[in-house]
């Protein structure tokens, strides 16, 4: 009988074919080499595994109000995203294990076929119900697609490339930020709200094919991982506990809920340090080393975006008495600025340049929401444009950058947990950010202002509490930097 390490699979023998015409040449880190055969399939897939969460979370905004008028359900519409949300973030924090104990390929090829099917149930859904079996299914495919996606960058391009994968990566984003939302759009105006959900299901099965033949099966196959149960349970109960904070009505209450949920969520992160098969990266938020400072900077600056992505399309159209697609355009300046500048400094050479964007961007960040808070407080729309495209700025500058920096930092045995740590902990960021952006506006006096004046001042503060995240943030990132000197 022949070992399973004789017998070569044609699967395997297309995968090595792959990787072999990966390594013929150095790379010299030209954006043309994304685009040369031996790394264009890769791109393309990785490319795919981002598009597919980018328009996933912009699709529901723009179908589900429709959907819940034909099947009903409008009281459940909110945890369509929380749901999806809290999904996205336990499945990717699993998802370095999950890679160690059944290899790349299978588990990426696993929650492609969880996205497909929890794609099929929400658009074949005759009940709200049957659409949140959907999107929790969606989350969970997706956020390990999101993960794995991150931890094949550094192992199937060289570091030339790293900053252009990213680069891409942000343009796909910003396609799908600004065309998302108008292509579900007329879907739905055009043929039904079921057909915008859909058209993943050429995209997922195009990935599934890039999977197979691109992913290679893993080197830890066979591992024994005992799955983090209880840590997975109490950072689900946390998540879920923070999203709905701002829906339990009295504040005292909401501050409990708020108050409980970090508590799990720290109890979590505590059980794992004492873990042998731990989720995050040994010395994970340490205030000591460039890879804890770097994580901090990872989940704070998207849980200060989050309250520009919450409450600036309102403040357009309440505040400013703009429409919604020109609201909705104003709000995707954002995008577009992280893509272009992403793209923009993709072609630093030298290390010092590279630490520079790290906290640099950051710093933006500060700068922006102190400008968009400026901007909501004077009715100034040519100021508010402005903080979005730094805000934007901010994020292309240093997120690579910082990426890249927090795999390289990692022992090459941790490397796949900080990886797939990344997509988790900024959608964790944003999870958190919106929340406490709702408790904010929310205990300010948002939903009884009764002038446009108390709504203005309401949402001034509102932004301003942004810099509360923003500015530890560049803190983080600058002592990150100074770290590695």
């Amino acid at each position: 009988m022949e070992s399973k390490t004789e017998t070569t699979t044609g699967t395997d023998t297309l995968v090595a074919n792959a990787l072999d015409r990966t390594a013929e040449a150095p790379a010299s880190g030209r954006w043309i080499e994304l685009l040369a055969p031996r790394y264009l399939a890769t791109t393309t897939m990785l490319c795919m595994g981002v598009a597919l969460y980018a328009f996933n979370g912009f699709l529901v905004s723009t179908v589900l109000p429709t959907a819940v008028g034909e099947i009903g359900g409008a009281e459940l519409l909110s945890w369509s995203m929380t749901l999806y949300l809290v999904a996205s973030i336990v499945a990717g924090a699993s998802a370095a294990l999950l890679k160690q104990r059944y290899g790349a390929r299978t588990v990426l090829f696993t929650a492609a076929l969880i996205f497909l099917v929890g794609t099929l149930a929400a658009a074949f859904a005759t009940d709200m119900n049957t659409v949140l079996f959907g999107r929790i299914c969606q989350g969970i495919g997706e956020g390990i697609i999101a993960a794995i996606c991150y931890a094949l960058i550094p192992e199937m391009f060289p570091p030339a490339l790293v900053p252009k994968v990213f680069g891409a990566e942000a343009s796909v984003w910003a396609v799908a930020a600004f065309g998302g939302p108008v292509l579900a759009g007329s879907l739905t105006e055009a043929f039904s709200w079921r057909v915008a959900f859909l058209v993943n299901v050429p995209l997922i099965a195009l990935f599934l094919l890039l999977a197979l033949v691109l992913v290679p099966a893993g080197a830890e196959i066979g591992r024994r991982v005992q799955f983090p149960t209880l840590r997975l349970t109490l950072l689900s109960l946390g998540l879920v506990s923070m999203l709905v904070a701002g829906l339990a009505g009295p504040i005292s209450l909401t501050v409990a809920m708020v108050a409980g949920s970090l508590l799990m969520v720290l109890g979590a992160v505590r059980l794992d340090r004492r873990a042998q098969d731990s989720i995050l990266p040994q010395g994970a938020f340490s205030t000591r080393s460039p890879l804890g400072l770097g994580l901090w900077v990872i989940l704070l600056m998207p849980l200060s975006q989050a309250t520009s992505s919450v409450y600036l399309v309102y403040s357009l159209q309440y505040l400013f008495g703009y429409r919604p697609t020109l609201a909705g355009a104003l709000g995707a300046l954002m995008a577009i600025s992280w893509s272009i500048t992403a793209n923009g400094v993709a072609n630093l050479r030298t290390e010092r340049s590279r630490q520079v964007a790290i906290w640099l961007g950051p710093m933006l960040l500060v700068l922006g929401f102190a400008s968009l808070a400026g901007a909501i407080g004077t009715m100034n729309i040519i100021m508010l444009a402005i903080a979005q495209i730094i805000i934007g700025a901010a994020f292309g500058l240093s997120w690579g950058y910082l990426s890249q920096m927090l795999m390289e930092v990692t022992p090459d045995h941790e490397r796949d947990k900080t990886s797939a740590i990344l997509p988790t902990l900024q959608s964790a960021g944003f999870a958190l950010g919106a929340a406490l952006a709702g408790l904010n506006a929310n205990g300010a006096g948002l939903a009884t202002a009764q002038s446009v004046d108390t709504m203005r001042s309401v949402l001034t503060f509102t932004f301003a509490i942004a810099l509360v995240w923003a500015i530890p943030a560049f803190l983080a990132a600058r002592r990150a930097v100074r770290l590695m000197v």
